[in-house]
């Protein structure tokens, strides 16, 4: 059976609140699950206690038996010093789409002309 460290939701519509829970990764995100580990709250503030709270010892009960973090997990874990951190790298993340590209060199070529135009008279 393939475990998963994941986080299932909770909350009322746009006030989210998940549990951190250990379960088959074939099971619903929000279905069934073998045991709570903790809560993540997204609504408080960042350097907020509450925020997320783990049972760190059956965190590594599972850990230990084979379970896999999920990539928020996983970011919980390691903040709170359990697991090594590992390179992330989104690198396409930062760049414009293709047509905002496509935009800024057709606004480059417009001002690069108009630069030679405004110099070919001075020059004269």
């Amino acid at each position: 059976m393939a475990m998963k460290l994941r986080l299932a939701r909770g909350g009322s519509k746009k006030r989210p609140f998940y549990r951190v829970v250990a379960t088959d990764s074939r099971m619903p995100r929000d279905g069934r699950f073998l045991e709570k580990l903790g809560t993540y709250n997204p609504q408080l503030p960042k350097d907020s206690e509450d925020r997320v709270k783990l049972d760190m010892e059956r965190v590594q009960y599972w850990l230990d038996q084979g379970a896999q973090p999920s990539d928020r997990v996983s970011r919980f874990l390691e903040a709170a010093g359990v697991l090594e951190k590992k390179e992330r790298a989104n690198l396409k993340k930062g760049q414009p789409g293709k047509k905002a590209q496509e935009r800024a060199e057709e606004k480059a070529e417009k001002a690069a002309a108009a630069k030679e135009a405004a110099e070919a008279p001075a020059e004269e």
